[in-house]
């Protein structure tokens, strides 16, 4: 074979293998492809690896099906109190036909931008302007159900709509700031007469707390005071009863020991003579002298001549 017919058939060869390599399709998990053939629709291709039939079969769109978000600028509303302000809006979608998606409707995005703004007026139209901006759950709820139902011939699903900002009129601005100062300078009153109350509160609270330790450990004091005292007399009450003890048991020593030395009558005698000498050295003015106290004088006078002798 000449050489020219080999380069030839090696030409093709490349070509035909770079014609299969550029129609071999891998389908990520993300991503729905919508397939074509001779112009109309063939298949939705999912996850995974295709192969295209090339001059046959085309990719006429590529679908993202993952959740989309679409942030429209503000738009001009109305509410039922005639007071016009800007609203916009995020719309949370999803893809869940891609053969709808492809075919159902052109734009898709600029119809739902489209579709909001008009569901948007038609909703804020039926509320004042004090329901409109306390009830963004009711207007986000209606605006879900509405765009939903709307977008399923078109193969998307409507999972969110939030309002992101409502912006009333500069006039109505001004009047809901001086309103909210006004009640914010009203509360910051109530708290700090609050405040001072509880300041008041607790600072009568403390004296008592004190005038109330002061009486406690006033008495407490007094208490323990009547306690020493009744302890001193106690200890001197124990220490005259025990004195007393002391000397009656000394007394009752001594008679016992004159019991047992058996005294003789002149000896009692002469110590009676000595127990009436010492109550003579008294501060009594008078004395009364027993009979018998006489013979003991002159038993006195006889036992001195017998110790001098």
């Amino acid at each position: 074979m000449p050489i020219e017919g080999i380069i030839a058939i090696a030409i093709v060869a490349v070509i035909i293998v770079l014609l299969i390599i550029a129609n071999i399709k891998v389908v990520t998990q993300t991503q729905a492809f919508v397939i074509e053939r001779l112009g109309s629709y063939s298949a939705t291709w999912k996850t995974g690896l295709h192969f295209k039939v090339p001059f046959v079969e085309k990719v006429a769109k590529v679908v993202t099906i993952k959740e989309q978000v679409a942030d429209f600028q503000p738009q001009p509303v109305i509410t039922k109190d005639n007071v016009t302000m800007q609203i916009d809006t995020v719309v949370y979608f999803q893809i869940t036909d891609p053969k709808l998606y492809a075919y159902g409707v052109e734009n898709p995005l600029f119809a739902i931008e489209n579709l909001t703004a008009t569901s948007l007026r038609n909703i804020i139209g039926e509320l004042e302007l004090d329901s409109t901006l306390t009830s963004r759950d009711i207007i986000n709820a209606k605006m879900r159900s509405i765009l939903d139902e709307a977008t399923d011939p078109w193969g998307i699903k409507i999972n969110r709509v939030e309002l992101k900002n409502i912006v009333p009129p500069k006039e109505i601005r001004d009047a809901m700031e001086k309103q909210m100062k006004a009640e914010r300078e009203r509360r910051e009153s109530i708290l700090r007469a609050e405040g001072e109350k509880r300041s008041a509160i607790l600072v009568a609270e403390g004296k008592k707390e004190s005038i109330i330790l002061a009486a406690e450990a006033e008495k407490q004091a007094a208490i323990l005071r009547a306690e020493a005292i009744k302890e001193s007399r106690i200890r001197e009450s124990e220490g005259e009863a025990e004195a007393i003890l002391k000397v009656q048991e000394a007394t009752a020593e001594s008679i016992r020991k004159i019991n047992e030395a058996a005294p003789s009558d002149a000896v009692i005698k002469l110590k009676s003579l000595e127990a009436f000498a010492k109550a003579a050295d008294g501060q009594s003015t008078k004395i009364i002298i027993p009979s018998q106290i006489q013979g003991l004088a002159g038993l006195a006078a006889s036992a001195k001549e017998i110790f001098e002798n």
